[in-house]
Protein backbone atom coordinates (compact mmCIF):
# COMPACT_ATOMS: atom_id res chain seq x y z
CA UNK A 1 0.00 0.00 0.00
CA UNK A 2 3.09 2.12 0.78
CA UNK A 3 4.52 1.56 -2.70
CA UNK A 4 0.66 2.40 -4.30
CA UNK A 5 0.99 5.81 -2.50
CA UNK A 6 4.62 6.98 -3.31
CA UNK A 7 3.57 5.71 -7.37
CA UNK A 8 0.85 8.29 -7.32
CA UNK A 9 2.26 11.10 -5.60
CA UNK A 10 5.39 10.46 -8.25
CA UNK A 11 2.65 10.88 -11.16
CA UNK A 12 0.58 13.63 -9.66
CA UNK A 13 4.12 15.70 -9.20
CA UNK A 14 5.06 14.62 -13.19
CA UNK A 15 1.97 15.39 -14.59
CA UNK A 16 1.64 19.17 -12.87
CA UNK A 17 5.66 19.58 -13.05
CA UNK A 18 5.21 20.66 -16.72
CA UNK A 19 2.23 22.76 -16.71
CA UNK A 20 3.02 24.95 -13.45
CA UNK A 21 5.26 28.21 -15.06
CA UNK A 22 6.97 29.98 -12.23
CA UNK A 23 7.23 33.59 -12.88
CA UNK A 24 10.51 35.15 -12.16
CA UNK A 25 10.17 38.74 -10.92
CA UNK A 26 11.37 40.31 -14.80
CA UNK A 27 7.89 38.87 -15.77
CA UNK A 28 6.18 41.70 -13.71
CA UNK A 29 5.29 45.24 -14.32
CA UNK A 30 4.38 47.36 -11.47
CA UNK A 31 2.45 50.61 -12.37
CA UNK A 32 2.16 53.26 -9.46
CA UNK A 33 -1.19 54.75 -9.85
CA UNK A 34 -2.87 57.67 -7.81
CA UNK A 35 -4.40 55.61 -5.44
CA UNK A 36 -1.83 52.60 -5.43
CA UNK A 37 -0.18 49.85 -7.25
CA UNK A 38 -1.00 47.52 -9.62
CA UNK A 39 1.19 44.33 -10.48
CA UNK A 40 0.62 42.55 -14.04
CA UNK A 41 1.87 39.09 -14.30
CA UNK A 42 3.21 39.29 -18.45
CA UNK A 43 3.26 36.07 -20.21
CA UNK A 44 6.11 35.82 -22.44
CA UNK A 45 5.15 32.58 -23.37
CA UNK A 46 1.96 33.90 -24.76
CA UNK A 47 3.04 36.94 -26.44
CA UNK A 48 7.13 37.02 -26.42
CA UNK A 49 7.70 40.23 -28.88
CA UNK A 50 4.86 42.16 -26.85
CA UNK A 51 6.49 41.38 -23.85
CA UNK A 52 9.67 42.33 -24.32
CA UNK A 53 8.50 45.80 -26.33
CA UNK A 54 6.62 46.47 -23.08
CA UNK A 55 9.54 45.82 -20.88
CA UNK A 56 11.74 47.61 -22.92
CA UNK A 57 9.77 50.63 -22.79
CA UNK A 58 9.37 50.69 -19.08
CA UNK A 59 12.60 50.14 -18.57
CA UNK A 60 13.39 53.45 -20.03
CA UNK A 61 11.48 54.89 -18.15
CA UNK A 62 8.39 55.64 -21.34
CA UNK A 63 5.73 54.63 -19.64
CA UNK A 64 6.18 57.02 -16.51
CA UNK A 65 3.41 59.99 -16.20
CA UNK A 66 1.22 58.59 -19.16
CA UNK A 67 -2.08 59.45 -19.31
CA UNK A 68 -5.17 56.57 -19.19
CA UNK A 69 -6.93 58.60 -22.19
CA UNK A 70 -9.24 56.78 -22.85
CA UNK A 71 -11.65 54.89 -20.03
CA UNK A 72 -15.19 53.41 -20.73
CA UNK A 73 -16.61 52.45 -17.35
CA UNK A 74 -17.72 48.64 -17.18
CA UNK A 75 -15.24 47.67 -20.56
CA UNK A 76 -11.45 48.92 -20.21
CA UNK A 77 -8.86 52.13 -19.24
CA UNK A 78 -6.48 52.59 -21.70
CA UNK A 79 -2.72 53.86 -21.87
CA UNK A 80 0.47 53.42 -23.30
CA UNK A 81 0.44 56.51 -25.57
CA UNK A 82 4.44 57.82 -25.24
CA UNK A 83 4.08 60.24 -27.87
CA UNK A 84 1.61 61.93 -27.14
CA UNK A 85 -0.13 61.08 -23.39
CA UNK A 86 2.87 61.75 -21.65
CA UNK A 87 1.79 64.44 -19.16
CA UNK A 88 4.86 65.97 -18.21
CA UNK A 89 6.28 65.88 -21.59
CA UNK A 90 4.40 66.64 -25.06
CA UNK A 91 0.85 65.71 -23.79
CA UNK A 92 -1.55 66.64 -26.40
CA UNK A 93 -5.20 65.64 -25.55
CA UNK A 94 -6.14 65.81 -29.03
CA UNK A 95 -3.69 63.31 -30.55
CA UNK A 96 -3.18 61.29 -27.16
CA UNK A 97 -4.28 57.53 -28.40
CA UNK A 98 -3.01 57.77 -31.80
CA UNK A 99 0.93 57.53 -31.40
CA UNK A 100 2.91 54.86 -30.27
CA UNK A 101 6.82 55.12 -29.40
CA UNK A 102 10.24 55.11 -31.70
CA UNK A 103 9.89 51.50 -31.61
CA UNK A 104 8.52 49.30 -34.18
CA UNK A 105 5.43 48.42 -34.62
CA UNK A 106 4.70 44.57 -33.87
CA UNK A 107 3.10 41.57 -35.41
CA UNK A 108 0.04 40.53 -33.58
CA UNK A 109 0.19 37.51 -31.24
CA UNK A 110 -2.81 36.28 -31.53
CA UNK A 111 -3.78 33.03 -28.17
CA UNK A 112 -6.35 31.54 -27.06
CA UNK A 113 -6.32 33.39 -23.49
CA UNK A 114 -9.26 34.83 -23.01
CA UNK A 115 -10.06 38.73 -22.27
CA UNK A 116 -11.23 38.63 -18.44
CA UNK A 117 -11.44 40.80 -15.86
CA UNK A 118 -8.00 42.49 -15.12
CA UNK A 119 -6.76 40.93 -18.62
CA UNK A 120 -4.17 43.40 -20.15
CA UNK A 121 -4.34 43.63 -23.72
CA UNK A 122 -2.67 45.44 -26.50
CA UNK A 123 -3.95 48.15 -28.28
CA UNK A 124 -3.84 48.77 -32.41
CA UNK A 125 -5.14 50.38 -35.48
CA UNK A 126 -7.72 48.42 -37.84
CA UNK A 127 -4.18 46.50 -38.94
CA UNK A 128 -3.82 43.51 -36.86
CA UNK A 129 -0.22 43.99 -36.83
CA UNK A 130 0.21 47.47 -35.84
CA UNK A 131 0.58 47.55 -32.05
CA UNK A 132 3.23 49.51 -30.61
CA UNK A 133 3.17 50.76 -27.03
CA UNK A 134 -0.52 51.61 -26.33
CA UNK A 135 -2.38 48.27 -23.59
CA UNK A 136 -5.57 48.21 -22.14
CA UNK A 137 -7.06 47.01 -18.84
CA UNK A 138 -10.17 45.30 -18.82
CA UNK A 139 -12.87 46.02 -15.85
CA UNK A 140 -15.28 43.35 -16.81
CA UNK A 141 -14.88 40.19 -19.33
CA UNK A 142 -15.04 40.97 -22.79
CA UNK A 143 -15.28 37.84 -25.13
CA UNK A 144 -16.18 39.90 -28.13
CA UNK A 145 -11.88 40.79 -28.29
CA UNK A 146 -10.81 37.14 -27.78
CA UNK A 147 -8.79 36.28 -30.93
CA UNK A 148 -8.61 39.47 -31.60
CA UNK A 149 -6.24 41.36 -29.34
CA UNK A 150 -2.88 40.72 -28.28
CA UNK A 151 -3.16 39.25 -24.87
CA UNK A 152 0.23 39.98 -22.58
CA UNK A 153 -0.65 39.65 -19.14
CA UNK A 154 -2.87 40.08 -16.05
CA UNK A 155 -3.54 42.51 -13.28
CA UNK A 156 -2.08 39.82 -10.29
CA UNK A 157 -2.51 42.49 -7.72
CA UNK A 158 -4.33 46.12 -7.19
CA UNK A 159 -7.61 45.75 -9.38
CA UNK A 160 -9.08 48.08 -6.79
CA UNK A 161 -6.90 50.74 -7.96
CA UNK A 162 -7.90 49.83 -11.38
CA UNK A 163 -11.23 50.34 -10.33
CA UNK A 164 -10.51 54.07 -8.67
CA UNK A 165 -8.94 55.08 -12.82
CA UNK A 166 -11.17 58.07 -13.96
CA UNK A 167 -14.10 57.39 -16.07
CA UNK A 168 -14.39 58.88 -19.36
CA UNK A 169 -17.27 60.62 -21.26
CA UNK A 170 -19.04 60.11 -24.29
CA UNK A 171 -18.95 57.01 -26.17
CA UNK A 172 -15.44 56.66 -26.68
CA UNK A 173 -14.38 57.22 -23.47
CA UNK A 174 -12.40 60.31 -24.03
CA UNK A 175 -10.82 61.98 -20.39
CA UNK A 176 -10.46 65.39 -19.66
CA UNK A 177 -8.01 65.52 -17.16
CA UNK A 178 -7.12 62.24 -16.84
CA UNK A 179 -5.48 60.06 -14.44
CA UNK A 180 -1.74 58.64 -15.22
CA UNK A 181 0.76 55.67 -14.90
CA UNK A 182 2.72 57.99 -12.66
CA UNK A 183 5.55 55.23 -12.82
CA UNK A 184 5.91 51.86 -14.41
CA UNK A 185 8.83 49.66 -13.56
CA UNK A 186 9.55 46.33 -14.17
CA UNK A 187 9.54 43.74 -11.61
CA UNK A 188 7.22 43.29 -8.50
CA UNK A 189 7.67 46.89 -6.54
Amino acid sequence: MKLFRIAAALVVAFATAGSVHAASNDDYLTIQLKDGPVVIELLPDVAPKHVAQIKELAKKGEYDNVAFHRVIDGFMAQTGDVQYGDMNDGYDPKLAGTGGSSLPDLPAEFSGVPFERGTIGMARAQDPNSANSQFFIMFAEGGFLNGQYTVVGKVVAGMEYVDKIKRGQGGNGEVSDPDRMIKVTVGRN
